[in-house]
C-alpha cells in the first residue's frame, strides 16, 4: 500500500477470470472482509479501514500524552516532597484530574472502536492493551497525587527526615528514568526495551527495601507518625515502578502476541 502525502492510498481491487470475463473477489484486509470488490463499495472499504487506522493512532498519542503527565506530576511530586513546596504541589493535586479525564475519554473512545469496527488479531490486541495501559497510566497519576498530598499534609515542614532525603532523591530518579525508557518503548513499540523495564524496576525495589531498613533500625529517632508517612511515601514510588512494569509487559504482549516470561 502506498503512501502518498501521509494518507494511505487503496490498495488495487483483486479480480478472477471467468468464462473470459473479469469478476471481482471479495475485498480482504486486515481485520475486515468485504465484498464483493465493485469500485464503489471497494473505496468505500478502504476509506473505512484508513479511518480505522486513523483512530487507532490517535490512541496511541492519547496514551502518550498521558505517559507525559505522569512524568511531569512525579517530577513536580518529588521536588515538593522534598523541598516543602506547597504551590507546586498544589499543582500535583490539580492536574490529576486531567490525567483521569484523559483516561476517560480514551477508553470510551477505544470501546466504541471495538463495537463499531469488531477488529481481530494485532488490532484488537492494540485495543484491549490500551484499556490496560490507560488505567496504568491513571494508577501512576494517582501515586504521585498521594505523594503531593504527603507534602501538603506537612507544609511549612519537610515530609522527610534528613537521612531519608537521599534514598527518596533516588527513588524519584529511578521513577523517571523507568518512565522515560516507558514511553520509548510506547511510542515505538520497542519489544526489547520492554523487557528491560522489568530490571530497572529492580533498582527501585532495592531502594524500598533500603528506606524499610531504616525504619526499623533501632537508631530511628523520629516517631511513628513520621515511619507511617515513610511507609507509605516508599510504597507509592515501588507501586508506581511495579504499574511501570505491568504497561511493558503489556506492549510487549501487543507486539509479538506473547507473554513475557519473567525476569528472574
Amino acid at each position: 500500500m502506498l503512501i502518498v502525502g501521509g494518507a494511505r492510498s487503496p490498495p488495487l481491487p483483486i479480480t478472477s477470470h471467468t468464462r473470459g470475463k473479469t469478476k471481482p473477489l471479495p475485498f480482504v484486509q486486515g481485520s475486515f472482509t468485504v465484498g464483493p470488490a465493485t469500485p464503489s463499495g471497494f473505496y468505500y472499504s478502504w476509506a473505512m479501514r484508513n479511518a480505522f487506522h486513523e483512530e487507532l493512532d490517535s490512541i496511541g498519542v492519547s496514551l502518550l500524552q498521558m505517559a507525559g503527565l505522569v512524568k511531569e506530576a512525579m517530577i513536580d511530586a518529588t521536588n515538593a516532597l522534598l523541598n516543602a513546596d506547597l504551590s507546586l504541589a498544589e499543582k500535583v493535586i490539580a492536574a490529576d484530574d486531567t490525567i483521569d479525564q484523559i483516561q476517560h475519554d480514551l477508553d470510551a473512545r477505544t470501546i466504541n472502536l471495538m463495537a463499531r469496527q469488531q477488529p481481530v488479531a494485532s488490532d484488537l490486541r492494540v485495543l484491549v492493551s490500551s484499556l490496560r495501559i490507560s488505567a496504568d497510566l491513571e494508577r501512576m497519576g494517582d501515586l504521585a497525587h498521594h505523594i503531593a498530598k504527603q507534602a501538603r499534609m506537612r507544609y511549612p515542614s519537610t515530609a522527610v527526615p534528613e537521612e531519608l532525603l537521599p534514598t527518596i532523591r533516588n527513588m524519584g530518579t529511578v521513577s523517571n528514568a523507568i518512565i522515560d525508557k516507558l514511553s520509548v518503548v510506547m511510542e515505538h513499540q520497542d519489544s526489547v526495551r520492554a523487557l528491560e523495564i522489568e530490571k530497572d524496576d529492580d533498582e527501585m525495589d532495592k531502594l524500598h527495601r533500603q528506606l524499610i531498613a531504616t525504619l526499623l533500625d533501632d537508631n530511628w529517632k523520629h516517631g511513628i507518625e513520621s515511619a507511617i508517612d515513610m511507609t507509605l511515601l516508599g510504597r507509592y514510588y515501588e507501586r508506581c515502578a511495579d504499574h511501570a512494569v505491568s504497561i511493558a509487559r503489556r506492549v510487549y504482549f501487543q507486539v509479538t502476541g506473547e507473554y513475557a516470561a519473567p525476569v528472574l
